[in-house]
């Protein structure tokens, strides 16, 4: 098929919603050894797409497989670095979606194709990849945003994917021009934004504003993740805390632990390289569970008095679990400067402290009030982050999309130059 030709337009419609649509939903999927909430909520709201009656594909590559291939990783770094490689256009040609939704193509989608395809782009913004060689715009114990404001070899000078300069050499090329000259990032007709931090971020690094639509994730009562009664209010809840995630530096663990006050009941759920720091620094109090399954969180999350959210990154994003836990009536206590922490105050859904020494009075006040703010959480999550709010917020996204790819001159679908 010639480059500027677009495929045949597909005159049935999925059965069930006469407005429904047609989506790939592109994501490379991250290694299974490090737990990716990215992951987890593609295959969630593929799930909720279909359940609204669109026709959903997901056209994916694994890492779990690819990277057993001989020269894998400097296939990647080429990839990456070029924008040329594997790409999923031959199967978008066959499908003739209405929508590809990109979530993911970091490493194993080129960019290339993106030029080639005639009709309309959307695309998640999961993290701070397009800008960031780390994805976390993060860096020595500080949030930096160094390269996306315009120093953009400072990623290489610290290694900042993975420790390694040359294994961060790719992205730095890739990401050479800036935020506003990203191959997907230009060629979308619209870009979800998971939080207002990260929507305004990406709109102060050059993302024109108009491109930006804000749809936060959700998480879904009875979804594979969660029993059905996971919503129910836990009979005679219990005293202790929780922290779920990865016991990494950027997470805050550590600092959180070093404040934690000796005695007071903290679990830890989850693993990382952090893992035999935070068990020599654990007090008294403080259980290390490991890593459980989504469901076994669900299922536990009910019992706990609240979660404690310490990340000292900007994530771009209300993480799952605190979603989980607002479904499960569990107040979250989040560290400022984080869209965890953002939400919490716009939503009253539990309290925020601003340093680590604020933490012990902090967890007096919230073990007050946090039993009275349990069903409110559990309204928010319904209101905001509940499958039906996220499909409605996506469907507008959507037909925002298609109707600016339908006055896109057809002379923009071409080769890209090099």
């Amino acid at each position: 098929m010639p480059a500027q030709e677009a495929p045949r337009p597909r005159t049935d419609r999925p059965p069930g919603n006469p407005s429904a649509h047609r989506v790939a939903l592109v994501h490379s999927f991250y290694s299974s050894r490090r737990p990716s909430g990215e992951n987890a909520a593609v295959l969630d709201q593929a799930e909720a797409l279909r359940a609204a009656g669109h026709d959903v594909t997901l056209v994916a590559a694994h890492t779990d497989a690819l990277e057993t291939e001989r020269g894998y990783t400097l296939r990647a770094a080429v990839r990456v670095a070029t924008g040329r490689g594997r790409s999923p256009l031959a199967e978008l040609r066959r499908l003739g979606p209405d929508v590809v939704h990109v979530h993911n193509l970091f490493p194993n989608f080129a960019t290339d194709w993106l030029d080639r395809w005639p009709g309309a782009v959307v695309a998640t913004l999961h993290n701070y990849r397009p800008v960031c060689a780390a994805a976390t715009l993060f860096r020595d114990g500080k949030t930096c945003t160094a390269c996306p404001d315009g120093d953009r070899w400072t990623g290489l000078r610290h290694g900042c994917y993975r420790g390694r300069r040359g294994a961060t050499l790719p992205l730095t090329w890739a990401g050479r021009r800036g935020a506003a000259a990203h191959p997907l990032l230009r060629r979308a007709q619209r870009l979800v934004a998971l939080s207002e931090r990260s929507r305004d971020l990406y709109q102060r690094f050059g993302v024109p504003p108009e491109k930006l639509a804000l749809v936060p994730n959700f998480v879904a009562s009875g979804s594979p993740a969660a029993p059905e009664d996971w919503t129910a209010p836990a009979p005679g809840a219990g005293t202790r805390w929780v922290y779920v995630g990865r016991l990494s530096e950027e997470k805050g663990v550590l600092p959180l632990l070093r404040s934690w006050p000796e005695g007071e009941p903290l679990d830890l759920i989850g693993s990382g390289p952090l893992e035999p720091a935070c068990r020599e620094a654990a007090p008294g109090g403080v259980r290390l569970l490991g890593t459980l399954s989504r469901r076994e969180i669900a299922a536990r999350l009910p019992r706990y008095t609240g979660l404690v959210f310490p990340s000292v990154c900007p994530e771009s994003a209300t993480a799952l679990v605190c979603q989980e836990a607002l479904a499960a009536g569990v107040p979250v206590l989040a560290l400022a400067g984080s869209a965890a922490a953002d939400s919490v105050r716009r939503d009253g859904t539990g309290a925020v402290y601003g340093a680590s020494g604020e933490l012990p009075h902090a967890l007096v006040t919230a073990r007050e009030r946090f039993p009275l703010l349990r069903e409110h959480c559990r309204r928010v999550h319904a209101e905001r982050y509940s499958a039906r709010s996220w499909t409605a917020g996506i469907e507008a996204v959507y037909a925002q999309a298609l109707a600016r790819a339908a006055s896109r001159p057809a002379a923009a679908v071409a080769e890209p130059s090099w």
